[in-house]
């Protein structure tokens, strides 16, 4: 298993895999994150899987993984269209595709938290789990009107730069979520300002994980 500090490594050669369940999920739950490792470190290998889209949706999905990697050493998106809302019930068929992601070997796994409250995303985390099991893995969180924030182990400080760039970059690419009133940039800042809050970060930002398993 990778140790946690290596991710801070910046000349360290990283294959990273990014899991979200559906087309904003990465960005938002990981992408200022994602955003300053690329910024610290070209020497990146970075797989984008997205499982739940619609072809409008994929559009803008590789719209705004090609912004966020484009300080990439290599870079793969893929998105699939499993069914939104019945991941529980196609359980199978998505850990039969999660288990060819076997062969990127990743350094470190981006997913789901366990706890969340939307049954995809819990699914995603699941899966992660029973294929990665000796891997680095942080789970991100989502806000959404369940009210299921909790308290995460692992926080990743950001420059107030890199938090301007990752919403604007959310807001522009995904056009058909502005009509919900929580997908704002305001929503995105506040988040990351209390746990930068929580972490006593520099600039006062940061993203948090949910780290299971670590090793120092």
């Amino acid at each position: 298993m990778l140790p946690l500090g290596s991710l801070r490594d910046p000349t360290a050669p990283l294959k990273i895999l990014c899991l979200g369940a559906h087309c904003d999920d990465i960005e938002i739950g990981a992408g200022g994150t994602i955003l300053q490792l690329l910024a610290g470190n070209r020497n990146l290998a970075v797989t984008w899987v997205v499982f739940s889209s619609n072809k409008e949706r994929s559009q803008e999905a590789r719209s705004s993984a090609e912004l966020f990697l484009k300080r990439a050493a290599k870079k793969e998106t893929i998105i699939e269209n499993f069914r939104d809302g019945y991941f529980p019930f196609d359980g199978q068929k998505i850990k039969d595709f999660i288990e060819t992601l076997k062969a990127i070997s990743p350094d470190v796994v981006f997913t789901h938290t366990r706890k969340d409250a939307h049954q995809d995303h819990r699914q995603i985390c699941e899966l992660t789990w029973n294929t990665f099991r000796n891997h680095l893995i942080l789970e991100y969180e989502i806000p959404k009107y369940d009210g299921d924030m909790g308290q995460p182990n692992v926080f990743s400080p950001l420059e107030k730069d890199i938090c301007t760039e990752k919403n604007r970059i959310i807001l522009e690419s995904f056009g058909s979520q502005q009509a919900k009133k929580w997908f704002s940039e305001n929503t995105f800042f506040a988040l990351m300002r209390l746990r930068g809050m929580e972490c006593n970060a520099p600039s006062g930002y940061a993203e948090a994980f949910y780290g299971r398993k670590l090793l120092f």
